[in-house]
């Protein structure tokens, strides 16, 4: 991940735009189970590596067979999850892990901290993305890369992430994908 941006595509128009693009990596959002196939082929055809949102795949449940079953079949470059059986199995089978991290209030980050600490997942994925001191603390208190991801639509909401210590931002914002596509 060498950009400042992933794309998250959440429609077969949006990945039209993703492929053609500069970006090596994307984030898949909203997908139905017999899309995947078809979805993978045409990434690897233009040399694109894909992390499939687990939670947010329709037709196949987010649990360990679940996430065993993408990994076996579609071998993608990641798996983002809220969910710590997904986050283990993921890291089982040498698929890159994102623990999503919701900022909903004290209690959830708690939560969020004590799986995170037992996961230990590649990277955290905090949302909303356009909190910068909770990036800082998360990056702080885990030692591990952040992706923001969120509520982000302004480049200076994405240069406020970086600059609190998030590797990348996540954003299905095209006009982010267009400004950040050449840097």
């Amino acid at each position: 991940m060498n950009k400042k941006v992933i794309p998250a595509i959440s429609s077969i128009k949006n990945l039209e735009k993703f492929i053609t693009s500069s970006y090596e990596v994307g984030v898949i959002l909203d997908s139905h189970i017999a899309q995947l196939k078809n979805i993978k082929d045409l990434a690897d055809k233009y040399g694109k590596k894909l992390m499939f949102h687990m939670d947010l795949i329709e037709g196949i449940k987010n649990d360990e067979k679940g996430t065993e079953f993408i990994c076996q079949e579609f071998r993608p470059y990641g798996l983002i999850s809220t969910k710590a059986n997904v986050i283990r199995k993921a890291k089982q089978k040498g698929i890159l892990s994102i623990q999503r991290m919701f900022l909903i209030d004290s209690h959830a980050v708690e939560q969020s901290y004590r799986h995170i600490k037992v996961t230990q997942p590649d990277y955290i994925e905090v949302l909303p993305g356009t909190l910068p001191g909770m990036i800082r603390e998360v990056a702080a208190k885990t030692k591990i890369p952040i992706l923001a991801g969120g509520l982000i639509r302004k480049p200076e909401e994405v240069e406020k992430a970086i600059a609190a210590g998030a590797t990348a931002v996540t954003t299905s914002a095209k006009n982010l994908w267009d400004i950040y596509e050449k840097t």
